[in-house]
């Protein structure tokens, strides 16, 4: 009996090199690109045509000056109105390949990066993309960091426009603010990769700091235990699915990280108060 496993995985082995922790595409998309989700970081820029984007569920629409910044936690699908083809910039990169003050500055908890470039804006990001595409294609010394620079410039500007488009909230406190240097850089790791199997000790070792002086930090700064945080971001991001799309209860347990069905709609119906299919026809 096979095992059900949720969307198809992308890794970083089958599309870029120890050497080489990024990679820029073109793609033409006539049609669907099902659902999946990356190993890798995924920023996209729509230079023609039109379509569709299901981030996490969520529908979005798809033009030219259409950006957005997936990160390992999301997955999603694309398609192509009837009639259109979608051209896209599509660069595609490891965790490493950008600088920690840059991760700290994109990422945090509920971080969305979806924005819609006009008028001269749209031109601007089409250069910077054709002059990272440029280099890939005719490689010289200096073009690792010609490209780095580029794509710094790409995420800053895309995380100001986001943050600059979003209501500013002064009721809801900031939860990384008060967190020390370590706990603050294992939230941004735990918001990429709450959808895999992340042991405490893997978490620990990544912030340069022992399990058991780990633990006691991060409940310090969150109040709550690893585990439980964990399994937080699951149910949270698993209610969001059951309310804004129509995926299969146990598509969600999957993609949400539970290894199991029953597990998961224990600590659904014990977070929630009811179990996940009665809570999406309420």
């Amino acid at each position: 009996m096979s095992v059900y496993k949720g969307p198809e995985r992308l890794l970083n082995d089958s599309y870029m090199t120890l050497s080489a922790p990024f990679r820029l595409f073109k793609h033409s998309i006539d049609g669907l690109i099902d659902t999946h989700w990356h190993e890798f970081f995924e920023m996209g820029f729509v230079v023609s045509g039109s379509g569709t984007h299901v981030l996490n569920g969520v529908p979005t629409r798809l033009t030219r000056g259409s950006a957005f910044l997936l990160t390992p936690a999301d997955f999603h699908s694309l398609k192509s109105d009837p009639g259109e083809t979608l051209q896209l910039y599509d660069f595609i990169f490891k965790e490493q390949f950008i600088r920690e003050q840059l991760s700290e500055l994109l990422f945090g908890p509920n971080s969305e990066h979806t924005y819609w470039y006009v008028g001269e804006e749209i031109d601007a990001i089409e250069r910077e993309y054709e002059r990272i595409w440029d280099e890939t294609l005719h490689w010289q010394a200096g073009s690792d960091l010609l490209i780095q620079g580029s794509v710094e410039r790409l995420l800053i500007d895309l995380s100001r426009k986001c943050k600059g488009s979003q209501p500013t909230q002064t009721a809801t406190p900031d939860p990384m603010q008060p967190v020390q240097s370590s706990v603050r850089k294992a939230l941004i790791y735990i918001q990429h990769h709450f959808r895999e199997a992340i042991p405490l000790e893997e978490v620990a070792s990544y912030c340069g700091l022992s399990a058991n002086y780990f633990s006691e930090c991060f409940r310090k700064g969150t109040g709550s235990t690893f585990q439980s945080y964990v399994q937080e971001l699951r149910l949270q991001f698993a209610k969001s699915l059951l309310k804004t799309t129509q995926l299969p209860v146990t598509e969600i347990c999957f993609a949400s990280g539970f290894n199991t069905l029953p597990h998961f709609e224990r600590a659904f119906k014990k977070r929630f108060s009811l179990p996940p299919r009665l809570f999406r026809k309420q």
